[in-house]
């Protein structure tokens, strides 16, 4: 899937997570979290998993996680990437 346009997802409540996608030459991930020290790691491939599963091979993706569970994760991820791929 290409990135064509700027799209967003989620929110900054705590227990959610605020995904931005604008396209890009290259993938860029930016990651912040409120627990990016216990769970970076996690929060990264769980995010490089769908951008996979979704055939993204270029992008900015930038994240501000408040403490997001995977599924959570996932969700805001795939909607801001179909979003930013012009999927309605």
């Amino acid at each position: 899937m290409n990135i064509t346009s700027i799209a967003v997802a989620g929110t900054l409540e705590s227990s959610d997570i605020y995904v931005e996608v604008e396209p890009s030459e290259k993938l860029e991930l930016n990651i912040e979290s409120v627990v990016l020290n216990q769970y970076g790691d996690e929060i990264r491939a769980t995010i490089l998993s769908v951008l996979e599963d979704l055939g993204v091979t270029s992008g900015k993706i930038s994240v501000q996680d408040k403490g997001a569970i995977d599924c959570t994760i996932r969700a805001r991820v795939e909607t801001a990437v179909r979003r930013a791929g012009g999927e309605k």
